[in-house]
């Protein structure tokens, strides 16, 4: 019987030392890094509400793009995301627009609309880079820049970043999800 408590306490331990560091990494991911150095930014995408409104983590994600864009305007900006199921247009194509309407010259925009996650944002939207573009700056929420960092570095792509933040109605939710999702990417490497 004192064998099974020192078990649970043992995994116990684990699990909590697991949440605690992947807690840690995540927050190592939230520091602004870019400066305009880059010539391409990638907005990673997220979730389109029906009639082709942003979520609340879009809407973030496009706000600092935007602000980052008229402040570096020789920046092109790549909009990366395809259309989940419940998604009546693909999240490229509404960030599109939506930068646009931000002022950003759509000649400045490239379309990114095949993705179904992280890891194929920063994949398919490689292939839309110059070849010889290997640094770029990263624009998401702040949950999930070290994630996205992280791939990016697997592609051989040198990321900086600009966080936008969580909306507080879904932060805790994003946070636990991230770390979940973070851990298997440090696993498999996607």
């Amino acid at each position: 019987m004192k064998n099974w408590w020192i078990g649970l306490i043992g995994i116990l331990v684990i699990v909590l030392t697991l949440f605690f560091w992947l807690g840690y990494e995540i927050k190592q991911g939230t520091k602004n890094t870019a400066d305009g150095t880059n010539d391409y930014a990638i907005v990673l995408g997220a979730k389109v509400k029906p009639g082709g409104i942003p979520s609340l983590s879009l809407a973030n994600r496009l706000d600092v793009a935007a602000a980052y864009l008229q402040e570096h305007p020789h920046v092109k900006v790549i909009v990366s995301g395809g259309q989940g199921e419940d998604e009546d247009r693909t999240e490229a194509s509404v960030m599109h627009d939506v930068l646009v309407e931000k002022g950003i010259d759509p000649g400045r925009i490239l379309i990114e609309d095949k993705s179904t996650s992280t890891y194929e944002n920063l994949l398919f939207s490689k292939e839309l880079l110059p070849n010889d573009i290997t640094a770029i700056t990263i624009i998401s929420n702040d949950f999930h820049l070290r994630r996205a960092t992280f791939l990016a570095n697997k592609l051989n792509l040198q990321a900086d970043i600009i966080a936008a933040p969580t909306p507080t109605v879904v932060k805790a939710k994003s946070h636990l999800r991230e770390r979940l999702a973070l851990l298997k990417t440090f696993i498999v490497g996607q």
